[in-house]
């Protein structure tokens, strides 16, 4: 995904200028600006320079710097926002909710995150940050995803009675097979701009189901040995 170039004009920005002489609140314009920059950073890439987000946000470069010591500081501060911030600490509650059946339980949890986590800007973000090598995506994988993952696997072993593989990595490649669908959904979707003439609730619960009716296979294939192993 190539970043723009940053010396566009980012009339998107407007909305966020301050008018007259009037002087925002300090939280409030540290608000205005995180909530700029992580529209700027999905846009341009985190390689974007801060005095063109500066401008964006109708305000000098060294303001920026009075609320952000640096550059780094202000990308952590996003990713805590925007990649963090929308995973719901509930989420991983209801799915171990033995009381409702498991497929019930995968197919409301990842409506609600496809249409609260996985956005335009926040896969924008997501995947710039991938590109430029630095550590949002890696730390969301290993502090949120993997949790998520081996949640996942375990409820559907237990409502099924089948015994999980002892690797580790095998049980979080099932995982994957489920999560991995319904994101590069949501990538196709906001990304691709592929046509997709079927409700994402729809969709959603056609992979669930899916899975969930395919975890024992999946679960067997992956115990069995290679040939020549």
């Amino acid at each position: 995904m190539k970043a723009k170039s940053t010396g566009l004009k980012i009339t998107k920005a407007k909305k966020f200028r301050v008018g007259g002489r009037t002087r925002l609140p300090r939280a409030e314009r540290r608000e205005m600006i995180l909530n700029q920059a992580a529209e700027f950073f999905s846009e341009y890439g985190l390689t974007g320079q801060t005095r063109p987000l500066a401008a964006a946000c109708g305000i000098s470069q060294r303001l920026l710097y009075r609320f952000f010591p640096n550059k780094a500081a202000l990308t952590a501060e996003v990713y805590a926002r925007t990649i963090l911030g929308p995973f719901k600490g509930t989420w991983l509650a209801d799915l171990t909710d033995r009381e409702r059946p498991v497929a019930e339980r995968l197919t409301d949890f990842y409506r609600d995150y496809a249409e609260t986590v996985l956005t335009r800007r926040w896969l924008r973000l997501f995947l710039y940050s991938s590109l430029a090598e630095g550590d949002m995506a890696p730390n969301y994988i290993a502090s949120i995803i993997t949790r998520l993952l081996e949640t996942i696997v375990e409820e559907v072993a237990a409502e099924q009675d089948v015994c999980l593989p002892e690797d580790v990595a095998l049980r979080h490649e099932l995982g994957w097979t489920l999560h991995g669908t319904v994101s590069h959904m949501a990538i196709r979707k906001h990304l691709y701009h592929a046509s997709q003439s079927v409700p994402t609730d729809d969709i959603i619960a056609f992979h669930v189901r899916s899975f969930v009716a395919g975890f024992k296979a999946m679960v067997e294939g992956a115990g069995n040995p290679r040939p020549g192993s």
